[in-house]
């Protein structure tokens, strides 16, 4: 799929975004082969509890049975919407250092692997390594 379409589908995720508090819609598409699961961010009063569109996406996936992520897409209206530390470690467990992520707003769009958003990541391989060595 064009990556186009890609931001198209994200943005449509964000129209269904719940975000009282701040205002802040994201949609995002996780690509798991030829299958597309899309999210959006749900805010929540004790703020803590809010889920990233980014989150919300890859768990629809992994619940689905994805255990790989090929490409996330995510889009908000006003900014660029880089993922947070808590995205970015969740996409370390089911994305590789290849995995692209596109980055969308109404004017801009940016490309990215995984590896340049989080290049020394923590992972289960780190856990594997440091198991073996204790």
């Amino acid at each position: 799929m064009d990556i186009n379409e890609l931001v198209a589908i994200a943005k449509k995720a964000a129209e269904s975004a719940y975000a009282p508090y701040s205002g802040y819609r994201v949609g995002a598409v996780a690509v798991c082969g030829d299958k597309l699961y899309t999210g959006c961010n749900v805010e929540n009063a004790s703020y803590g509890l809010t889920m990233c569109a980014e989150r919300v996406a890859i768990y629809k996936a992994v619940s689905n049975g994805c255990r790989k992520i090929d490409m996330v897409v995510v889009y908000a209206a006003n900014s660029i919407p880089y993922p947070c530390g808590a995205c970015l470690q969740v996409m370390a467990e089911f994305c590789d250092d290849t995995c692209k992520i596109i980055l969308a707003d109404e004017n801009k769009i940016e490309k990215y692997s995984f590896a340049e958003l989080l290049p020394r990541r923590f992972s289960k391989n780190a856990l594997q390594f440091s198991s073996k060595h204790i």
